[in-house]
């Protein structure tokens, strides 16, 4: 199965050591949505989209990428690393998704180190995360997408 996971990760890259275990995993293609690549997202078999939480959501422009690059009626799934709390987590996604008619497969999300605003502070939140526990979970996860 031809996988691309389409992600943004910033500050501590939580969210890229994840993608990057996925794709270790399965063998899947990270496309980093800041890059003005051409995206032929039609040749995938399985799209992931993943982003850090920021202000209780996803990414805006993990959200933009997909509304212009997700075609219609392909599988999906979602990966969101955070500090404190999940928010609304893939939300947004979801709707985009079910617009394209493209079935959610699954979520998965863990906590990421976060030293955003006043968190800095008090040395940051979820030190340690993602953990290696978390990264293994991810593998899991993604090996399981694979074989549905």
């Amino acid at each position: 199965m031809k996988t691309a996971i389409c992600y943004l990760s910033c500050h501590h890259g939580n969210t890229r050591k994840v993608v990057e275990a996925m794709a270790e995993a399965g063998n899947a293609d990270l496309i980093d949505v800041r890059t003005r690549q051409a995206v032929r997202l039609e040749e995938y078999d399985l799209i992931g989209f993943a982003s850090g939480i920021y202000g209780f959501e996803m990414h805006e422009s993990v959200a933009a990428f997909a509304r212009q690059y997700l075609p219609a009626g392909k599988p999906v799934f979602f990966v969101y690393t955070y500090g404190g709390a999940k928010g609304t987590g893939a939300k947004v996604l979801a709707q985009i998704a079910a617009e394209k008619s493209c079935p959610v497969l699954g979520e998965f999300s863990c906590k990421g180190y976060d030293t955003f605003g006043p968190f800095k502070l008090v040395g940051g939140l979820a030190k340690g995360r993602p953990s290696a526990e978390d990264l293994e979970n991810a593998r899991a996860f993604f090996r399981g997408l694979e074989t549905t």
